[in-house]
């Protein structure tokens, strides 16, 4: 039945088709924003399924694929054991060159950085005060041996008259007295000379020891004092030299023991550690051992003939100990670690990847001893590890390691570690 259609109905049906559209219902707007976001939603979700698709079938031909890896033999050597400490540069003699007098430099006669020995003349100092002095010592000496002789003629007299009963033994003694007196102020006047010409020697400054000279701290014309506390210039001994380091107290036995035969070995490298300075021997070790820190000290020396050691210069010092023979070494990039330990992934025949756990008795350098796990021949990976499963399928190509096969990191110092 249907609602029938009066005039006041058509005339709300009019008015709202002509009302604006702001003031028209805005629920149709909300509506049609969810649709959108919905679609966006969606399709977000559709890609991030499509890239995950993506990678699963990437993994899977991957995982189909062999993967590339680098090996290196485990191989059977003697190899040296080494202790590394930190150590100082230290000077066996540095002497700061003082004048011994006072007065004006004339010369100087060493050029800076000039090696020198002992004896070598330095610089010259303005003697003719020290001349002067000693001609009035020697003068004075002249006079007193004159009065002297004069002293003694009397004395003779006096003696002679006192013998003959004519004199008295007062006036003997009394002369004695006066010859005695000149005999101390001649004894003084040649200390006098003694002095002055000591003073003609300081006024020559030579080198104390063999040595490098360094910056000159005076000029020709300047006038110094002998109690002047800079000094002329410094000479440092430089060959040989000494290398003073320390190692952790619980290696002090074996170094002890190792002394105790032969002479021990030290090698003095670079702050980096990489490059090999010069090659020495150990001289001593200290007494006592520093609480603060558990280490002992230790003195090397070096002959240092390509100065390639200066004074106060840091180096790392490796002292050789002993030799291990025939002991299983391969690269220490092979060795990793896991929850269980430290392993390694050998390559059969059938080029697949086998852990296999090891014990690492030490790191040289870039290389490891083990101690079992390994033998000799058999092929561990060194690059391409990361990516290695048990029983992963790989293709295997050589590797050498930066340093592998040498005794110092960075392969700059040749140990013997050779199949």
């Amino acid at each position: 039945m249907r609602t029938p259609v009066t005039e006041e109905t058509q005339r709300t049906k009019q008015i709202s088709t002509e009302l604006p559209l702001e003031h028209r219902p805005k629920r149709h707007i909300g509506v049609w924003v969810t649709l959108v976001l919905l679609a966006l939603a969606g399709a977000i979700v559709y890609q991030a399924r499509m890239r995950a698709r993506s990678s699963a079938k990437a993994k899977d031909a991957n995982a189909d694929q062999p993967i590339s890896v680098g090996i290196a033999p485990v191989i059977k050597t003697n190899v040296p054991f080494y202790l590394t400490g930190l150590g100082t540069v230290a000077a066996y003699n540095t002497v700061t060159v003082h004048s011994r007098v006072d007065g004006q430099i004339m010369n100087v006669f060493f050029r800076e950085g000039q090696f020198v020995h002992a004896g070598d003349l330095l610089a010259e100092i303005d003697s003719r005060p020290y001349q002067v002095s000693l001609q009035q010592a020697q003068g004075q000496l002249a006079k007193d041996q004159a009065s002297q002789r004069d002293a003694q003629m009397d004395q003779r007299r006096y003696q002679t008259l006192w013998q003959e009963g004519i004199g008295t033994k007062q006036q003997y003694d009394s002369q004695s007295a006066v010859v005695g007196q000149y005999e101390g102020a001649i004894q003084s006047d040649e200390a006098q000379i003694a002095s002055a010409k000591l003073n003609l020697t300081y006024c020559r400054i030579t080198s104390p020891i063999n040595g490098r000279v360094g910056l000159r701290l005076v000029d020709p014309g300047n006038i110094v004092h002998a109690t002047d506390a800079t000094g002329m210039v410094m000479i440092t001994q430089m060959q040989p030299i000494a290398v003073n380091f320390t190692l952790p107290e619980d290696e002090l036995p074996q170094v002890m023991q190792e002394m105790r035969g032969r002479q021990l070995t030290a090698e003095a490298y670079g702050r980096d550690n990489n490059v090999l300075l010069s090659t020495g021997k150990l001289l001593t070790v200290d007494n006592q051992i520093d609480p603060t820190t558990g280490t002992i000290k230790l003195k090397s020396e070096f002959a240092n003939p390509k100065l390639a050691l200066w004074p106060n210069q840091f180096v790392n010092v490796r002292l050789l100990l002993s030799e291990r023979k025939g002991v299983l070494v391969l690269p220490s990039a092979a060795v990793q670690n896991g929850s269980q330990g430290t392993f390694v992934y050998l390559i059969g025949a059938d080029h697949k990847a086998d852990v296999r756990p090891v014990q690492v008795d030490f790191t040289q350098g870039n290389d490891s001893v083990i101690r079992e796990g390994v033998t000799a021949g058999q092929e561990v990976v060194v690059d391409g590890g990361d990516k290695l499963q048990a029983g992963s399928e790989v293709v295997t190509h050589p590797s050498n390691p930066s340093g592998a096969s040498n005794g110092a990191p960075g392969g700059n110092a040749d140990t013997g570690l050779h199949p």
